[in-house]
C-alpha cells in the first residue's frame, strides 16, 4: 500500500477525470506511458483505486428526494449491528451507510424518486425494525457540494 509522489499525482488526476489515457497521464506526471500503465495496474490490484465509475446526475435516475437519516438502535451488540448493516447494504435506496460515534449509531444517505417512496422505505426498514429505537430525517434542500475526491 505504499504510494509515492508519482502515484499521488496520478490519483489526483484520475479523481478529476478517470478517462485520461496512459499517454495523457504520462505527459502530466513525467513518466512513460508503460510506467503509468504498470502503476495503474498495481494501484487497482492493491485496491488503492477501488473502482472506475461514472457519476451520474440524480435527476437522470429520477431521484428527486435525498434524505440524511440519523439512526439510533435499541441494542448495540455486534449481532444487532451486523444485522442492521446487512439490511442497509441490501437496500438500493441507501446510497451511503455509516456506523458512527456520538449520539447516533448510523447515518444513512437515502435517495428516492418521491416522498411516498421514502415513506415506504422508512416504514419497511426503520419503523418496522424492532431494533430501531429512533430515527431522524433531514431532507436535503440543495446539493451545495458533492465530491468523491480525497485530498492527497
Amino acid at each position: 500500500m505504499d504510494v509515492d509522489q508519482f502515484d499521488k499525482h496520478l490519483l489526483r488526476l484520475l479523481q478529476q477525470n478517470n478517462r485520461l489515457t496512459a499517454d495523457e497521464l504520462a505527459q502530466e506526471v513525467g513518466l512513460s506511458a508503460s510506467a503509468v500503465q504498470r502503476r495503474l495496474k498495481r494501484l487497482r490490484e492493491d485496491k488503492i483505486i477501488e473502482a472506475d465509475v461514472s457519476i451520474i446526475a440524480p435527476a437522470v435516475a429520477g431521484i428527486a428526494i435525498t434524505c440524511i437519516v440519523d439512526v439510533i438502535l435499541e441494542q448495540g451488540n455486534s449481532k444487532a449491528l451486523d444485522k442492521f448493516k446487512a439490511t442497509m447494504l441490501a437496500q438500493p435506496e441507501v446510497q451511503q451507510c455509516y456506523f458512527v460515534t456520538g449520539n447516533y449509531d448510523f447515518i444513512l444517505l437515502v435517495n428516492t424518486r418521491t416522498m411516498q417512496e421514502y415513506e415506504a422505505f422508512v416504514k419497511k426498514w426503520l419503523m418496522d425494525n424492532s431494533n430501531v429505537k429512533h430515527f431522524y430525517t433531514h431532507v436535503v434542500m440543495d446539493r451545495v457540494k458533492v465530491s468523491h475526491s480525497l485530498t492527497l
